[in-house]
């Protein structure tokens, strides 16, 4: 297969730390898509939690990266919607206020750096739809998920705020469900599709973050979803891991299996569900993996 491009592969913090199951599932779904990844050299955190505290920290923090990967004359593929999100406001922002790419480059001037503009940010949603393509999504595919009915969360940060981020409507997102329908599975449409999965008030009132969670997730089984798909670390940590912690506190039971987007398409392309992290996951997921392993691959 003819390669698609080669690209700065930003992991940010949450991910190698606490969801390695989705950059595991990432690389080999990128691997069998012919997409080439380099690791970005001395990265450091996009800059998102510290937004709140200091907005100038965050810039630094964010366009430092952008100059490593500029450095490389690469493109930055994220995972996390939340680093695609710091990272291309701060691309947009200091392409087009010169006092502040200024501003921000007399601090990187102190590490040897500049920010010149020269990069794009995309998330792999966004990606995966623009440069890898649905049509050579869909030749990967060799075990077609039909029949497998699974709900899809897109997240916030993958379309807020829209006039930085310009890519998905915040109050329609498609993209999650385009590729869904990539692999041959059907997704199934719930009440309050677009609502937050609670992961940034976790840390201010835990009960109301989990009141989310387990309002969602009534909505999704309700709706006969077999599986959550999700492509936010944060995300899911709040369906998967939290999952059990609701059932608890709400004396209610869901089961519902919340797989990495990445995960799902691995599985269509024939990937051992070894290979893509599954035993990571907290819900039980064999109801699904026993389905996938009986379909018979298409040559």
């Amino acid at each position: 297969m003819e390669k698609v491009g080669k690209y700065m592969f930003f992991l940010g913090c949450t991910i190698p730390y606490r969801v390695s199951s989705y950059e595991i599932s990432a690389r080999k779904v990128l691997q069998r898509l012919s997409v080439d990844l380099v690791e970005m050299p001395e990265f450091n955190c996009c800059g998102l939690p510290l937004e709140p505290l200091s907005h100038e920290l965050t810039l630094i923090l964010s366009a430092r990266n952008l100059a490593v990967a500029e450095r490389e004359g690469l493109d930055i593929l994220t995972l996390c919607p939340g680093c695609f999100g710091t990272l291309k406001k701060t691309n947009k922002s200091l392409k087009e206020d010169k006092s502040l790419k200024e501003e921000i480059n007399g601090r990187l001037k102190e590490v040897g750096l500049e920010f010149k503009g020269s990069v794009n940010v995309k998330h792999i949603s966004q990606f995966l739809i623009e440069d890898a393509g649905l049509d050579r999504i869909k030749k990967s595919v060799i075990k077609p998920l039909r029949g497998l009915k699974v709900a899809e969360h897109s997240g916030c940060h993958i379309s807020r705020p829209r006039k930085y981020l310009e890519f998905e409507d915040p109050e329609n997102p498609k993209a999650l469900k385009t590729l869904i329908k990539a692999t041959g599975a059907k997704y199934v449409e719930y009440m309050d599709e677009t609502e937050c999965c609670g992961a940034t008030v976790a840390g201010i009132d835990d009960k109301i973050s989990l009141s989310l969670v387990r309002e969602k997730l009534s909505h999704i089984k309700n709706a006969g979803a077999e599986a959550l798909i999700t492509m936010c670390p944060s995300c899911h940590i709040m369906y998967d891991a939290n999952q059990i912690r609701v059932e608890r506190m709400f004396k209610e039971a869901y089961n519902i299996p919340v797989l990495h987007y990445t995960q799902l398409l691995g599985l269509a392309m024939g990937i051992s569900p070894e290979e893509l992290g599954f035993d990571e996951l907290r819900v039980n997921s064999s109801k699904i993996v026993k389905y996938v392993m009986e379909i018979k691959p298409r040559l």
